[in-house]
């Protein structure tokens, strides 16, 4: 298998764009132009099968705007997205791969409907598709993805206010592996759950991906959650992704000062009484962004570069950082 093949989602130089603007009328009477909102900025990645690809950045850095990207449900406004190589911007080819991709959602409960039992939840894709005709079939084949999940078959017959937060998780998990998907987007599926059940459910996605050839697409603003899930590692900020890796490579050898800041913030007994650099600041409006990189009002190593030109990806090792710091020497080691 080619190199190009084995790619199942790629971006292009993804930038989307949200029209913020007022009314009509009160522009005009204000004189007011158009604003936009640039929730992600001249993004790509690509994911090899069978792999897992995290994003990780603070809450508006654009990380769930990518994942609705990535299976269709926004369109980019410049940029192309290829599942397999075909664009998911043309409709037919959108039709045709809906069923191989989908995704698990921050919140259980809220995704899943309360008044139909577990049964319909997770039979719903597999009639949508028509994967299975008969209605022994089709119960045969939800009791044994609740099976896979690690739920019995008779749970069918409750209702999702019936379980814990974990447990529909895993109903989730369930529903999402009807359609008998290749690509899983998984936007925060732990961060509503307590600390205990996140690492159940992180196992039982491991466990699903090596034995079904899963590819996943890992949102998520907790680093020690991804540093479980990840073979690459993408740090957004502002709608840019400002360092990406291998996993632990980018953890055990942060580049930018951004990511050193991140991993800094994670609670680690080795570093008891080690001074640490807090995250200072708030994230800026992507709606007024600051000039040059995106980073500089928060960031220690800002020079009057950095306040004016926007830093370009450069390769240093196995990683790319968009730092002018990093590019001149001047990141400390």
């Amino acid at each position: 298998m080619s190199e190009t093949s084995a790619v199942v989602l790629e971006a292009t130089g993804v930038t989307r764009l949200f029209d913020v603007s007022r009314p009509w009328l009160q522009r005009v009477l204000v004189g007011e132009k158009r604003r936009h909102l640039r929730a992600v900025d001249d993004v790509s990645f690509a994911i090899p099968r069978g792999t897992t690809l995290a994003l990780v950045g603070e809450s508006g850095c654009g990380k769930s705007t990518v994942a609705r990207l990535a299976v269709g449900l926004y369109g980019p406004s410049s940029g192309d997205i290829r599942f397999e190589g075909q664009a998911l911007s043309a409709a037919r080819s959108q039709a045709a791969l809906r069923r191989r991709m989908n995704m698990i959602f921050q919140d259980p409960y809220a995704s899943l409907n309360p008044r139909w039992r577990v049964r319909d939840i997770v039979a719903e894709p597999i009639r949508a598709f028509r994967l299975l005709s008969s209605a022994a079939e089709i119960d045969a084949r939800v009791g044994e993805l609740l099976t896979q999940v690690g739920l019995a078959a008779a749970d069918g017959e409750k209702y999702p206010h019936e379980f814990s937060g974990g447990q529909r998780q895993r109903i989730s998990i369930a529903r999402a592996l009807s359609s008998e998907p290749d690509f899983l987007v998984c936007d925060e599926p732990t961060s509503a759950l307590d600390v205990s059940v996140q690492a159940q459910i992180l196992n039982l996605m491991k466990e699903l991906q090596q034995r079904l050839g899963l590819t996943y697409l890992f949102i998520s603003h907790n680093l020690a959650v991804v540093r479980h899930m990840a073979d690459r590692l993408g740090v957004m900020y502002l709608g840019r992704i400002v360092e990406m890796g291998p996993g632990e490579e980018v953890f055990r050898n942060p580049r930018h000062p951004y990511t050193r800041m991140l991993l800094e913030a994670i609670p680690d007994l080795d570093m008891v009484g080690v001074a640490r650099t807090p995250v200072g600041g708030e994230v800026p409006s992507p709606i007024n962004p600051p000039p040059g990189c995106p980073f500089h009002p928060r960031c220690k190593l800002a020079n009057d570069r950095c306040r004016v030109e926007k830093p370009a990806h450069v390769r240093v090792g196995e990683v790319e950082v968009a730092c002018h710091a990093v590019q001149e020497g001047r990141a400390e080691a």
